[in-house]
């Protein structure tokens, strides 16, 4: 089974409670799902947030949705994760995402677990071999044993809170993959940390859903006013 966990809290310290903020009428989180949802590659999906009272909302939504939901540690993120596989034993790979990016696209998620499995790799991404999709489009896939490892081993708070750096950090232990995009889109910045992000992605869905709800990657970058957001 290929895994998809979904992390989400609601206490970001720059933009508190965005990801149940609205978009063209549903949670932002909600929407980021309804995208991850389309994967020709993800089995399940699962929703890894904390046990704080705050989270309680995020929660009951995934549940509303049909997510299964994991609860553990605000900071100790990878505890999370660690416990997602748990719950799901017979997991072969592993996909992190998490819910500040709405225009995640599951092409591109599709691609990195192709890429993986491909590569015989304990950790693929798409950006070890150079930034080359818009920012708000990360995606990790992870061998089980190597997150296991990182959960046992790991004692740098950072590398708890972010999860798999235990894991890149140490090439000469596990084997590392990436995937690329030509022409790079790495100037872009679609993640949301701020109100005017949330903005654009409003703007994105206004634009692009009613049309068409399985937007790509390429009619975001299309768009005008990217060029007005494009990163230093």
């Amino acid at each position: 089974m290929i895994l998809g966990v979904l992390q989400a809290r609601m206490s970001s310290s720059r933009l508190p409670g965005k990801v149940l903020a609205p978009v063209l009428g549903e949670p932002m989180l909600g929407r980021q799902v309804e995208r991850l949802r389309r994967s020709r590659r993800l089995d399940r999906l699962v929703l890894a947030t904390s046990m704080e009272a705050s989270d309680d909302p995020v929660a009951d939504y995934a549940a509303q949705i049909g997510l299964d939901v994991v609860r553990g540690s605000l900071v100790d993120v990878l505890d999370r994760f660690a416990q997602a596989l748990a719950a799901h034993p017979q997991t072969k790979v592993l996909v992190r995402f998490t819910a500040d990016c709405p225009l995640a696209d599951w092409r591109v998620a599709d691609a990195a677990v192709d890429r993986h499995l491909e590569a015989g790799a304990d950790y693929t991404d798409d950006t070890l071999g150079g930034k080359t999709f818009p920012h708000g489009l990360d995606v990790e896939a992870v061998a089980p044993a190597a997150l296991r490892a990182a959960a046992a081993e790991a004692t740098d708070p950072y590398e708890r809170e972010h999860v798999t750096p235990f894991i890149y950090r140490r090439p000469e232990r596990f084997r590392l993959a990436w995937i690329v995009r030509t022409p790079s889109l790495a100037h872009l910045r679609w993640t949301v940390d701020y109100p005017e992000d949330l903005d654009f992605v409003r703007h994105v869905y206004e634009t692009l859903y009613p049309a068409d709800p399985d937007f790509d990657t390429e009619a975001v970058a299309a768009l005008p006013w990217n060029s007005s957001r494009a990163q230093a």
